[in-house]
């Protein structure tokens, strides 16, 4: 494969091409092909951004349609037939099921952008500047979102320009079992000398992709927006990996049964890995002035078109979400049975996560690096997660075959056995 031109020219800045330096042509649902013909199961899907698979040919079939017909590809935040569209399917199929009421602002593309957005309207709309975030917490790159990523690795980035704005509290099980963070961040928010200025609002993801899948539990995120209730703070779930039915739910806050002020999506939420994101938002929150929120990519018209054809297509029944909840397990199970056999040989391992968004701890990124690129000789896209990269994640396309899904996981338990001989 000729590498040599992209060593050359591309910045040093990349990652995943490290990890798995070959040349990728095609891909279809959980399988990728490279330039030499070899094919790869997908257990990364886009860092959870294909969750329907690669190139899914019911959502493919919109986007082509689309274009043949020269339909609007870029408009600003005009208008098109194709916003129209995609609103519809969004009210229809999601909201209005979920008895849910939430205004759409389509800030720009990434999910950095998305959370971007949702912490400055929070500020605005409570004239405060505080944002609680949590510990191993990942909201994206961008300044703002940066202020509340925990990763000291990313905020050092920024050529020491300090990060501003965010203060940080113990995310569910930070502290070890039997001790309940929030009893902490409650008793800040009655001391006046607690040094935690009250916050505008609380991001919070409720499976940490990043920081190691990190799950919060259904209670925990309960009595969280109690608390933020009690006090008047707005309640941000940043769903932009968890989201779009990774956790077998559309939304991952539905299995806590809560219900947020400002909700982030992007990743898999145009269905086809177009870039796409959007900010939900209680009505009485939109307290934007026109072009105070501005950007080129508000809204992206191919990706409106492949995110409606998503929508209806996955999430107008309870199929999919009962098929992630069964695969789901499959994984489990057989995450649990790794981590047993790592711990018969003295490694320190766990399994753990939510739907289709699992890990394995293995303790250590030295040992979790080392079964990863065994996977990778052996046939399996696969990566890692958490502060040090020691959690193996899976975050395979929903729409894996059951055939698929085994396969991958043998090859997991096999690179394991070896990366470890």
């Amino acid at each position: 494969m000729q590498t040599q031109i992209l060593e050359r020219m591309e910045s040093d800045v990349r990652t995943y091409s490290r990890s798995f330096p070959v040349v990728f042509t095609k891909a279809q649902n959980a399988r990728l092909t490279v330039e030499n013909g070899r094919e790869y199961i997908d257990f990364l899907a886009g860092a959870g951004t294909l969750n329907y698979g690669h190139n899914n040919p019911h959502i493919k079939q919109a986007l082509l349609d689309y274009l043949a017909e020269d339909n609007i590809i870029h408009g600003l935040d005009f208008w098109t037939a194709a916003k129209r569209d995609y609103l519809e399917a969004l009210e229809e199929v999601i909201l209005k099921p979920r008895g849910l009421d939430y205004k759409v602002q389509f800030p720009g593309p990434t999910g950095t952008n998305a959370v971007e957005a949702a912490i400055r309207l929070a500020r605005h709309a409570k004239g405060r500047y505080n944002i609680v975030s949590f510990t191993n917490g990942f909201h994206g790159v961008t300044m703002g979102a940066l202020a509340a990523t925990g990763n000291r690795k990313f905020r050092e980035a920024t050529g020491g320009v300090p990060t501003q704005g965010a203060s940080f509290i113990p995310f569910d099980g930070y502290l070890g079992e039997g001790t309940d963070t929030l009893d902490y961040f409650e008793k800040l928010l009655g001391d006046k000398s607690g040094g935690l200025d009250i916050p505008a609002g609380v991001i919070v993801e409720t499976v940490q992709g990043e920081g190691g899948i990190n799950v919060a539990g259904l209670d925990w995120l309960k009595r969280l927006e109690g608390i933020c209730r009690a006090h008047d703070i707005l309640l941000i779930v940043d769903d932009i990996q968890a989201g779009c039915g990774r956790t077998g739910k559309f939304f991952s806050f539905e299995h806590a049964d809560v219900v947020p002020d400002i909700v982030t999506n992007s990743k898999s939420l145009s269905g086809l890995g177009l870039p796409f994101s959007q900010v939900l938002m209680r009505p009485e929150l939109d307290v934007w002035k026109p072009g105070q929120y501005n950007g080129t990519f508000r809204g992206f018209a191919l990706a409106f078109t492949t995110a409606a054809a998503a929508l209806r297509q996955y999430w107008s029944d309870d199929a999919l979400e009962q098929d992630v909840a069964r695969k789901g397990e499959v994984v489990a199970k057989r995450f649990q049975k790794i981590a047993g056999m790592l711990r018969e040989l003295g490694i320190e391992a766990s399994e753990r996560g939510r739907g289709l968004m699992r890990g394995i701890d293995v303790g250590s990124g030295e040992i979790a690096d080392k079964i990863t690129h065994k996977a990778f000789e052996n046939g399996l896209v696969i990566e890692t997660s958490g502060q040090d990269g020691e959690v193996v994640k899976c975050l395979c396309p929903l729409t894996i075959t059951d055939e698929e899904l085994e396969k991958g996981l043998d090859i997991l338990e096999t690179s394991t056995k070896q990366a470890l001989s």
